[in-house]
């Protein structure tokens, strides 16, 4: 089941698509504007955005466009507008995919198991780095066999950090892909996360064993050497 998020205006399409894809098992939020959409898009985190690009408070591109800006979210479009270079221009914003109307909901929630399927093949279902072993889709995290247990919060900053290891983080990315706010006054909510997760993954940043601060730049989880 997917947690999706349907952005369309019109109450006859709104209502049917939203009963046509929760029959087919997702769990479907809707918003009838683009404003109440990105906050809904905030504040839910679905798994994909069916994103119709004739909204009346702002335009759908603009919509994508500060979607693209806080979010790695997977975005359909649904377009009237069928011309090749219109297409391209979408995908270029950062669409992953779009429907022409009109279309049907057998269309629309084969387009989205597809992109689906095309997100998470790139995702790994459970990383292990050293003692640390994180299972993504049980959303738990083991660490030298012993669980750990985390917030949902917290289990999201790990899980990224893990998706990258070796790496440095920046705060800015952090806030971005795992709060889904921009950076600024906030970032600070960081370094509190981080301290909880040193906490319960017994160490400390000033003997650090997987969360290594590196100054001015961001944090890496590494493998304890």
């Amino acid at each position: 089941m997917a947690r999706l998020l349907l952005i369309e205006d019109d109450p006859a399409i709104r209502q049917t698509l939203l009963r046509a894809l929760r029959e087919r098992g997702h769990a479907v939020a809707a918003a009838p504007a683009a404003m109440e959409g990105l906050q809904t898009a905030l504040a839910e985190r679905p798994d994909l955005i069916v994103l119709d690009l004739g909204l009346p408070d702002l335009d759908g591109r603009e919509l994508l466009r500060m979607l693209r800006a806080v979010s790695t979210v997977p975005v359909i479009v649904a377009t009237a507008r069928d011309e090749e270079a219109s297409m391209v221009q979408l995908l270029d914003a950062g669409a992953d995919d779009y429907v022409v109307k009109p279309y049907t909901a057998a269309q629309l929630d084969a387009r989205i198991r597809a992109v689906l399927r095309r997100v998470g093949s790139t995702v790994a279902s459970e990383l292990v780095i050293g003692g640390l072993r994180i299972d993504a889709a049980a959303r738990t995290v083991f660490l030298d066999g012993v669980e750990v247990e985390l917030t949902p919060r917290e289990f999201d900053l790990l899980h990224h950090l893990a998706g990258k290891a070796g790496q440095v983080v920046s705060k800015r990315e952090l806030l971005t892909e795992v709060w889904q706010v921009p950076y600024g006054s906030t970032d600070k909510t960081v370094d509190v996360h981080l301290s909880w997760l040193r906490r319960k993954l017994g160490e400390t940043a000033q003997v650090p064993r997987y969360l290594h601060t590196v100054r001015g730049v961001g944090v890496r989880l590494s493998e304890p050497s």
